[in-house]
């Protein structure tokens, strides 16, 4: 008689909950497509009364793509050209990496307009999230 697998839902779910997930997705994508070419990608916007790092973009490159998973210039430093200067920077950072493109998602009340004016178009949509508005999935061609 084979055991069967337990579901089991942590009280507090931590990083080696999300790593044991992970490692399985990775391991079974892998499996069928090759390795993703993973790697991190940050760039800072530092405070520039304290020099402290207070903002900027966190992502990822993979499959030849870049995805932008955070992106925020901090309130004092905004009206200064400083978020088209990061996103500029990630793109140049994506094409030596090897990727055809961008993608990210935002809400309504962030920036769809921004990414727009950056050339990136809206490939989806889901609708009342958070509630009241929809959030945007966007995409730019680097190719």
């Amino acid at each position: 008689m084979s055991a069967h697998p337990d579901i089991f839902i942590p009280d507090a779910p931590d990083d080696t909950h999300r790593d044991v997930v992970w490692k399985a997705l990775v391991e079974y994508n892998d499996s069928k497509v090759g390795p993703s070419g993973f790697q991190p990608l940050a760039i800072l916007v530092n405070d520039p009364v304290t020099g402290a790092p207070a903002g900027g973009l966190w992502g990822k490159t993979a499959y030849n793509w870049c995805f932008v998973e955070l992106f925020v210039i901090p309130a004092s430093c905004r009206g200064q050209d400083l978020g088209s200067k990061v996103l500029a920077q990630a793109e140049d950072i994506a094409r030596t990496r090897g990727c055809i493109g961008l993608w990210l998602d935002t809400y309504w009340f962030q920036a769809p307009e921004f990414y727009k004016k950056q050339g990136y178009e809206v490939v989806g949509t889901l609708p009342d999230y958070p509630r009241g508005g929809p959030r945007y999935f966007l995409k730019k061609s680097l190719v």
